[in-house]
């Protein structure tokens, strides 16, 4: 793909969704690398997780900008409150804008769909708007791989068909894509969408089931493996995933003239993930061997007396696999941190956060 070079010192760069998981390490690494410029962090704070953890992220966040030659700006509120989002683009005007902001959780999504059609189709559609009135460099904004539903063919690429999703959040991400294309087709906005397979690291989303199941055990507690654990999940850690939203930043789709005298979209979207799926069975025996090696859970753990394994959940997938060569090609991204060194710096800071 033809890119176009996006500098970002001395920009304003736009990230939504900022006190989330990958939204505040990807702050974090902007604060500490940029030379200048301004980074406007925006976000609702809502409880779909305990707030707790996201205001603890903002803390990181607030000590960063202390002795960063960057100017950071936190603003409270909704991607789909309009007036909001048009007041940033209007007084801010970002160079680059960032959407991560959305209702995640493919779960949660069967028991309260309002939420997704507001976050995800509503605000998202809002972030488009605000580019297309106010001109972006790069628009770059996160899917899912959950939009590949049960495709049976491995690796997941981006040029496979993905018109079956299984749940509602799926259905909101395959939706952002295509508004984003037509946004692109329309308005000659370069943006870039990436399908995350599965983040996880320190600091991360509750409702993830690495942090979940470590809630669960030093609990006492057992946990329900689904599917019997016959699932395998292409994990990828936190700072592999900045690392190559970094990069795409840095490129965007080259606006280009069709033959028939319109803009060619600049459009693009990119699988970005570990690239080597995990099952399931022993990813969960590494976490355990890593909490204990942290001192969350005693010597002498039972591993087998704490687990339980149940049938498939409604909206979820046997596997999931990243087909992330494009995106080595075109950005020279690769993951570069296997599961054992990212379930150890995790189980490391649960314990220093929780213990």
């Amino acid at each position: 793909m033809s890119k176009t070079s996006v500098e970002l010192n001395g920009k304003t760069i736009l990230v939504t969704g900022s006190p989330g998981f990958i939204g505040a390490n990807l702050v974090l690494w902007l604060l500490k690398e940029m030379k200048s410029g301004t980074v406007i962090s925006l976000d609702n704070m809502n409880d779909y997780y305990d707030p707790k953890l996201k205001e603890y992220r903002l803390s990181l966040i607030g000590k960063a900008a202390e002795h960063s030659p960057v100017k950071h700006l936190f603003i409270r509120g909704s991607i789909a409150d309009n007036a909001l989002v048009e007041h940033v683009f209007t007084e801010y005007k970002p160079a680059v804008a960032v959407n991560l902001a959305a209702q995640a959780g493919v779960r949660y999504s069967i028991d309260h769909p309002d939420v997704y059609i507001e976050s995800n189709l509503i605000g998202f559609f809002n972030i488009l708007e605000a580019c297309r009135h106010h001109p972006v460099e790069h628009l770059v904004y996160a899917s899912s791989s959950s939009v590949y539903g049960g495709n049976k063919k491995v690796p997941f690429s981006t040029e496979d068909k993905v018109d079956n999703p299984v749940s509602l959040y799926a259905a909101t991400k395959k939706s952002n894509e295509l508004l984003a294309h037509s946004y692109s087709k329309l308005y000659n906005i370069p943006s870039t969408g990436l399908r995350f397979f599965t983040v996880y690291g320190p600091a991360g989303r509750p409702d993830m089931f690495y942090f979940s199941a470590t809630n669960t055990l030093a609990k006492g507690g057992t946990i329900r493996i689904f599917n019997y654990g016959d699932m395998k999940r292409d994990f990828t850690y936190v700072d592999d995933i900045v690392e190559g939203i970094l990069r795409v930043m840095r490129g965007a789709p080259e606006k280009k003239m069709g033959e028939d005298g319109l803009p060619l979209p600049p459009y693009a979207v990119y699988n970005i993930g570990g690239g080597t799926p995990e099952n399931l069975l022993d990813y969960i025996s590494t976490l355990q061997e890593e909490l204990v090696r942290a001192g969350v859970l005693p010597r002498d753990y039972d591993f087998e007396a704490h687990r339980e394994l149940v049938g498939m959940q409604a909206g979820d997938v046997p596997v999931t696999f990243a087909d992330s060569s494009a995106l080595e090609r075109d950005y020279g991204f690769t993951p570069k941190i296997g599961i054992r060194e990212g379930l150890r710096r995790f189980a490391q800071w649960y314990r220093e956060y929780y213990c």
